[in-house]
C-alpha cells in the first residue's frame, strides 16, 4: 500500500507540473522500475521537465536525441538539448555536448574548439573522461598545438582517478617517449592498471611488452595470457598476435587450431593480414580440414585490401586454375598488383607471363623488364629466362628495354640508371 501509495503521489505531482516529479518518472519509465518500461512516455515525462529547465531532465531528453531511444534519432536537438544542461553546469552534459561536437563526422574546426571549451569546462569539474579527451586534443596536434607535455598533465589527472583510458593513454606516452624519455617501467604500470580494469587496448599492450621484453624480461605465457584477455573482448591486434604465437612454434607448442580460430576472428573483423594467414592455413589443411575454396575467397578478400602476398597466391590460382577456374587475365591483373608491390614471384611470373603472351598479346620488352626487376631483387631462375628474352630482342629492343629498367632502378633507389644485376 506504501509504495502505491507514493507512486500515486509521485503520478500527482507530475501531472500537476512539478518538474522533479516528472523527471523521476521518466528515469523509472526508462528503467522499469516500479512501472511499466516504455521508452515514449520516458521521453514525454523528461521532455515536460526539461522545459522547465530541469538540467538533469534537459541531459536525458539530449540522450534520447542522440540514441533515438523513445523519439526519432535527432542530432541538432540532442546538441540543443545537451547545451541547455551544460550552460547549467551539469558536467556529463558538458562533457557529451563535447564528444558530440568533437566526434561528428563533418565537424568543422570551430565545433572542435568548442568541444575543447566544454571538456575543459567538465574537467575543472573533475570528469575524467573530459580530462582524457583534451589530453588526446594535445597529442593528436588538431585544432591545437601538439603539445605532448599538456597531454600526459591531463592523461595523468585522468589517470589519477581511475580512468582507464587515461591510465592506457599514460601508458602509451611513457612507452613512445612522446614529451618525455622513453620509460618502460613506468608504461608498464600504467598500462598494468588499465589493463587489470579489462581495458583491451592496454591488455594489448601490456601482452606486447611481455612478448618483446621491452622493460622487464620477456615472458612469453604472461603475454599470451594478455593477449588472450584483449582478444575475447574482440581486440583485433591482440587476436592477430596470439594467432602468430600459436602458430610459429618458437615459443610455445604449436597449435594450429587455435591459431587458425583466432585469425579467422580477426579475418571475420576485416584484417587482411588475418585472412592471408587464414587463407594459407586452409589451402594447407594445416590444423584443420583442407578447404581450397575458402582460401580462394580469403585470398581474393585480402588481395582486394592491398596485401601483396594475397595477390600473388590468388594470381596463382587464376593461373593455374588451383580453387578456381584458370583465368589468364585474372591471374595477370593480380600479378601485376602483387609485382608493383615488390613480390619478387609476382614479378617473375608477370615476366613469364609477357614472354608467352599469356592473359594479353606477346610482349617481350615487358617480359625483360619485369624479369630483370625480379632477378634484381634475387628471385631464383629469373637470370635465366631473362637471358632466354634477352637473345629474343634486336639490338634496339634491348637496349629500349634496359633504359626502361634503368629508369625503375633510378626511381626505387635514387640510383643511376644502369644495367641488370649480373646473371647468376
Amino acid at each position: 500500500m506504501e509504495a502505491q501509495g507514493s507512486m500515486s503521489q509521485l503520478q500527482n505531482s507530475a501531472e500537476s507540473g512539478v518538474a522533479a516529479a516528472q523527471y523521476m518518472l521518466g528515469l523509472m519509465h526508462i528503467s522499469g522500475h516500479g512501472v511499466a518500461k516504455d521508452p515514449r512516455l520516458a521521453f514525454a515525462w523528461l521532455e515536460k521537465a526539461a522545459q522547465q529547465g530541469h538540467a538533469e531532465a534537459q541531459f536525458h531528453l539530449a540522450v534520447r536525441y542522440a540514441s533515438g531511444e523513445g523519439v526519432e534519432a535527432d542530432e541538432q536537438q540532442a546538441l540543443l538539448w545537451y547545451r541547455k544542461a551544460a550552460e547549467q553546469g551539469y558536467v556529463k552534459a558538458q562533457f557529451n555536448l563535447g564528444v558530440l561536437l568533437h566526434g561528428r563526422k563533418e565537424s568543422t574546426s570551430d565545433e572542435r574548439l568548442e568541444a575543447l571549451r566544454w571538456y575543459e569546462m567538465a574537467a575543472e569539474q573533475g570528469h575524467p573522461g573530459a580530462q582524457n579527451n583534451i589530453g588526446l586534443m594535445y597529442a593528436s596536434g588538431v585544432d591545437v598545438p601538439r603539445d605532448y607535455r599538456k597531454a600526459m598533465q591531463w592523461f595523468a589527472k585522468a589517470a589519477n582517478q581511475g580512468d582507464a583510458a587515461g591510465q592506457n593513454n599514460l601508458g602509451m606516452i611513457y612507452s613512445a617517449g612522446k614529451g618525455v624519455p622513453p620509460n618502460p617501467v613506468q608504461a608498464a604500470l600504467w598500462y598494468g592498471k588499465a589493463a587489470l580494469q579489462g581495458y583491451a587496448a592496454a591488455q594489448y599492450s601490456l601482452g606486447f611488452m611481455y612478448e618483446t621484453g621491452n622493460g622487464d624480461q620477456q615472458d612469453i605465457a604472461t603475454a599470451m595470457d594478455w593477449y588472450r584477455k584483449a582478444a575475447e573482448q574482440g581486440h583485433l591486434k591482440a587476436q592477430v598476435a596470439l594467432a602468430q604465437l600459436l602458430s610459429d612454434g618458437r615459443h610455445i607448442a604449436r597449435d594450429m587450431a587455435e591459431a587458425a580460430a583466432w585469425y579467422r576472428k580477426a579475418a571475420q573483423q576485416g584484417h587482411a593480414g588475418a585472412q592471408l594467414e587464414l587463407g594459407k592455413i586452409c589451402d594447407d589443411g594445416d590444423g584443420l580440414p583442407r578447404d581450397t575454396q575458402e582460401a580462394f575467397r580469403l585470398y581474393r578478400s585480402a588481395a582486394e585490401k592491398g596485401i601483396g602476398d594475397a595477390q600473388f597466391l590468388l594470381a596463382l590460382c587464376y593461373d593455374c586454375g588451383r580453387n578456381t577456374a584458370q583465368d589468364f587475365g585474372q591471374a595477370l591483373h593480380w600479378y601485376t598488383r602483387a609485382a608493383e608491390q615488390g613480390i619478387g614471384r609476382a614479378q617473375l611470373n608477370l615476366g613469364l607471363m609477357y614472354g608467352f603472351g599469356q592473359g594479353t598479346e606477346r610482349d617481350l620488352h615487358s617480359a625483360y623488364y619485369w624479369l630483370a626487376i625480379a632477378d634484381a631483387s634475387g628471385v631464383e631462375r629469373a637470370a635465366r629466362y631473362l637471358a632466354g628474352v634477352e637473345a629474343q630482342l634486336t639490338p634496339e629492343q634491348l637496349a629500349a628495354a634496359r633504359r626502361a629498367f634503368g629508369r625503375h632502378l633510378h626511381q626505387r633507389n635514387g640510383s643511376t640508371p644502369g644495367q641488370p644485376a649480373a646473371r647468376r
